[in-house]
């Protein structure tokens, strides 16, 4: 594998909100697998390890509690997780990997104690795999991929089982919707950046009024708010928008408008278009009457999405089906086969557009688009 020169994610530095960012279980997982792997294939135990992120560019220096040998040839690494100034239900605790050869040729996932398995349909891993996104997955064959490079005896095709635990993790798996989404026995192992960005906290909400208005400032012509990733690239390839005029609101909507309109009200002015892009699982809550689509503040997407399928007509079984999908994704997935599911999308960021601009009398023109976690649009074409 072709080294490539990162440069280090420095996390003393804090957010643009003034939080500190942290590390996601992904990351502290990816650490304790790398430690483990230098243990068993060079004899050496860290205390540090650089773990490499999902985008090619940066590295990050994490601190490891424990390396040693445990039973059947497994060596066990732990990692502290450290959430930063996020309140993360996972924040302090112990992450741990159990590295052990295999015959296979590949590097194969296992749960182990308090890492959830999944149970139904229509997560990111498939019915009975252990709850480890594939993003996190990806950095672990990576670090395996780069300790092969350095164990030049090492065949590169060497197999491992990298088995994935979090200790008191079911205790922690029942603060969050893991046993609603059919992940049973313990936590799921996310991150899609690696970091763990501040976002949940008052003083982020705060920070939220500042970006509006940095953006309000900017044009009175068009802005987009976007609750999370899904959605930048239409902010910025589709609407051309530079990036003080997309504003990354995270799980608070109704904020960021209220915010929207005091702001055009001092002014004495209005905006043309305010763009709402991104993800269903957040922005159709709204249909529910949520505004902050935090989970802890707010109930799942999937009976506002198929009330208003039935509300268009579709047939009992489908919308049972919608309404007890366990994520929105799963009900996404089963609409996309009927013959009116454009519509029904269409419908939906119009019925979210409406709610949302009885918030801001000041905006001339309100527009939802919602996308897949592919970055496909799901109504009106982007």
């Amino acid at each position: 594998m072709k080294h490539v020169e990162r440069v280090q994610f420095d996390l003393a530095i804090p957010a643009l909100n003034g939080l500190r960012r942290g590390r996601t279980t992904g990351s502290c997982a990816t650490a304790a697998v790398k430690a483990a792997l230098g243990l068993l294939l060079h004899g050496a135990r860290v205390d540090m390890v650089r773990v490499s992120l999902p985008d090619g560019v940066h590295y990050l220096d994490v601190p490891v509690q424990l390396v040693d040998w445990a039973d059947s040839g497994a060596v066990r690494a732990e990692v502290l997780k450290d959430g930063g100034d996020d309140p993360d239900n996972t924040h302090g605790a112990t992450i741990f990997a159990e590295v052990r050869r295999n015959d296979a040729r590949a590097v194969r996932f296992f749960a182990g104690r308090g890492v959830g398995t999944a149970t139904r349909p229509g997560l990111r891993v498939a019915v009975g795999e252990p709850a480890i996104n594939p993003v996190p997955r990806q950095m672990m064959r990576r670090a395996v991929e780069e300790m092969l490079d350095d164990a030049m005896a090492e065949p590169p095709d060497s197999g491992f089982d990298l088995t994935i635990g979090c200790e008191n993790g079911e205790v922690i798996a029942r603060k969050t919707f893991n046993p609603r989404l059919g992940i049973v026995g313990g936590i799921s192992i996310l991150g899609t950046s690696g970091i763990v960005e501040p976002m949940s906290l008052s003083t982020w909400i705060a920070s939220v009024e500042v970006y509006v208005r940095v953006a309000l400032a900017a044009s009175t012509e068009s802005v987009a708010y976007l609750p999370g990733k899904i959605g930048r690239e239409f902010a910025s390839g589709v609407l051309g928008l530079p990036d003080e005029r997309s504003v990354q609101i995270a799980n608070f909507l109704g904020d960021a408008l209220d915010f929207t309109e005091k702001a055009l009200r001092e002014d004495k002015r209005g905006l043309d278009v305010l763009w709402l892009a991104g993800h269903p699982g957040k922005l159709a809550k709204v249909l529910d009457g949520f505004w902050d689509t935090h989970s802890s503040k707010s109930n799942m997407a999937m009976a506002g999405v198929a009330r208003v399928v039935a509300q268009m007509g579709g047939d009992a079984q489908l919308v049972q089906d919608m309404e007890n999908a366990n994520t929105v994704e799963a009900a996404m997935e089963r609409l996309k086969s009927e013959p009116f599911a454009k519509t029904v999308w269409i419908e939906i960021e119009r019925r979210i557009g409406a709610l949302a601009h009885a918030r801001v009398p000041s905006v001339k023109r309100l527009e939802v688009r919602l996308f897949d976690l592919a970055g496909n649009a799901l109504g009106v074409d982007a």
